[in-house]
């Protein structure tokens, strides 16, 4: 079933029970500090209640294993899961006993084993917990937080459900504090085709009994990329084995990204904090998928230093070259394909200017040479504008693949599904449309079916288009005319041979399935009989002219039509001032 149409009334309340708390702070912190207290605390309450059933049996195994040197592998079986907590207190004890609140909240949260206290120690929790006791307040949240409809146990809320719920409160601290909520999360929607198109070519393979699969997500953010691929595949195989793993820059939403593995029970080590570009967390690791959202638009300023001396060592990740400083989401195209295993896929998203900036040589064309040369790129999907929180812009999902199947071996698909899309009731941020299940199955049959085709019905439409490889690459090459004297003369060097005129020097972009000889004998010699090929200066580039091949000509109004349109409007404009004004000459 869709994740989108469950629950969703249990998320939105527990959600707003949540963010509610904002009432009893707000004397206290300023509105874009709301989330500091509300998302740990929210952390916190589901460690809380799914341990509850377990909680006494963990004190019990404490007693009889605390003075032993290596006690952790028995107080977490005792609890189920990875992680447990020794101290006498929960959330029913310390609303218990309102005078000593701050020292047995803070004897609760110590009583935490160290990857959680690793998860209080990124969201900077322990000095909230003194600023709300010293304004008289953590009583009354941790008391709020503890109210029926506040339960978070695992019998009443699934890790896809609690998944949701940190979503929304992500979101709606995104924009208290005025930031995009899409830095730190994208849309279940576009996830979801993401997560299909990752698949499509490995059905068969996934729906092997206990199938083991790897996956990545560079950008992390509250990890839900990850879960939501891990869904996908357990759908193919319910028995599938699926190991997740991501890096990401933002703490809070590590934290919660960490929280997540630990409840579902998946090894929490492989959620890691730090910036992918300059602080590499999985060097060496080689997975299965790829998937991600990386920041586009965004300067790596701060990591140009560690990129560009990466980018010098042989076996760097960025030696293909590094775009401009003020637009890294290309570096995210390198450093996930060093990620991939030899039959491994990935699916990233990115803006339009990935698939043009950059001359010949440069780094975001070397980038493209580099993945359309080497038979990586399967296809690029553009979709419909207003379908992410924080842009309006149009967005296109790459879709990549270390070892393509004989099908789409030298070829590349391009579909344009920018007009795949339902209008939503209710804006989200930028979000005014929705990739629904039809829309998300017509789009991957599209992308499954690898021909040539074309879908419309009522206000959808998509369309697919395929190239040879060599299509999207060419030789740039620069044209020099002589230099002529007073006289009209051709000026020349020592060895007879004419001098070139940087004034008129021009270029000449050929295609490399032709010949750059027969191209500048036919386009350019006639015009220019002097002109010569300098051929120590010609350079491959390489472009995808996305908006070009899906272009239709629309046939121009008649002159006729439009002066009778005009003098239509003329007469509405006459009629609305006369009833106005009275008759107007």
């Amino acid at each position: 079933m869709d994740l989108n149409q469950q629950t969703t009334a249990n998320i939105s309340r527990l959600s707003s029970t949540f963010w509610n708390v904002a009432d009893l702070i707000r004397d206290i912190y300023k509105r874009h500090e709301y989330g500091n207290v509300i998302l740990p605390m929210t952390v916190i309450k589901r460690f809380n209640d799914v341990l509850a059933p377990t909680k006494q049996k963990v004190l019990e195994t404490y007693e009889n294993v605390k003075n032993l040197e290596v006690h952790d592998a028995f107080l977490r079986k005792a609890s189920g899961y990875s992680f447990y907590n020794v101290s006498k207190f929960d959330f029913d004890k310390l609303v218990s006993d309102a005078d000593h609140i701050e020292q047995n909240f803070r004897d609760y949260l110590n009583g935490f084993s160290d990857n959680v206290q690793d998860i209080f120690n990124n969201f900077r929790f322990w000095q909230e917990i003194s600023v709300l006791a010293d304004h008289n307040a953590l009583y009354e949240v941790i008391k709020e937080f503890n109210k029926p409809e506040a339960y978070l146990g695992a019998d009443k809320v699934t890790t896809a459900d609690m998944g949701y719920v940190f979503e929304d409160l992500v979101r709606q601290f995104s924009e208290s504090t005025n930031e995009e909520a899409g830095a730190h999360f994208t849309s279940r929607d576009i996830v979801y085709l993401m997560c299909d198109l990752l698949v499509a070519e490995d059905a068969d393979v996934l729906r092997s009994n206990g199938v083991v699969k790897t996956v990545y997500d560079q950008t992390m953010g509250t990890s839900q990329m990850l879960t939501c691929c891990e869904e996908r595949l357990r759908m193919l195989d319910k028995d599938a084995k699926v190991k997740l793993f991501g890096q990401e820059l933002n703490s809070q939403t590590y934290a919660i990204a960490k929280a997540d593995a630990l409840i579902r029970g998946a090894d929490a080590n492989n959620m890691q904090l730090g910036d992918t570009l300059s602080d590499d967390k999985f060097k060496g690791y080689k997975f299965d998928y790829c998937i991600s959202n990386p920041p586009f638009g965004v300067n790596y300023k701060i990591e140009k230093d560690a990129v560009d001396k990466e980018a010098k060592q042989p076996d760097g990740r960025f030696t293909v070259g590094t775009p401009r400083v003020s637009d890294g989401q290309m570096l995210f195209d390198l450093n996930g394909l060093s990620k991939l295993k030899k039959d491994g896929r990935m699916v990233i998203v990115h803006n339009g200017s990935s698939l043009f900036t950059g001359a010949p040589g440069q780094g975001e064309s070397e980038i493209r040479r580099y993945i359309i040369e080497n038979d990586w790129l399967e296809a690029i999907i553009q979709l419909p504008e207003s379908v992410f929180y924080n842009t309006g812009i149009t967005t296109y999902l790459w879709v990549m693949s270390k070892n393509k199947s004989k099908l789409r071996q030298g070829k590349v698909q391009l579909i344009d599904a920018s007009g795949m899309k339902v209008s939503r009731r209710k804006n989200i941020g930028n979000k005014r449309y929705d990739l629904t299940p039809e829309v998300r199955n017509i789009i991957t049959k599209m992308y499954g079916n690898f021909k040539e085709d074309e879908y419309s019905s009522n206000s959808l439409h998509c369309e697919s288009k395929i190239f040879d490889n060599d299509y999207f690459g060419y030789t740039r090459i620069t044209v020099e005319t002589p230099l002529k004297d007073e006289d009209g003369d051709i000026i020349t060097d020592k060895k007879g041979k004419p001098k070139a005129d940087s004034k008129k020097r021009d270029y000449e972009n050929v295609p490399l399935n032709e010949d750059i000889h027969e191209y500048f004998n036919r386009e350019v010699k006639p015009y220019n009989p002097d002109a010569w090929i300098d051929e120590k200066k010609s350079v491959v580039g390489y472009e995808i002219p996305f908006t070009r091949v899906f272009y239709k000509f629309v046939e121009p109004e008649s002159t006729e039509d439009i002066a009778k349109e005009i003098k239509a409007a003329e007469k509405d404009i006459m009629e609305s001032l006369n009833k106005l004004f009275g008759e107007v000459n």
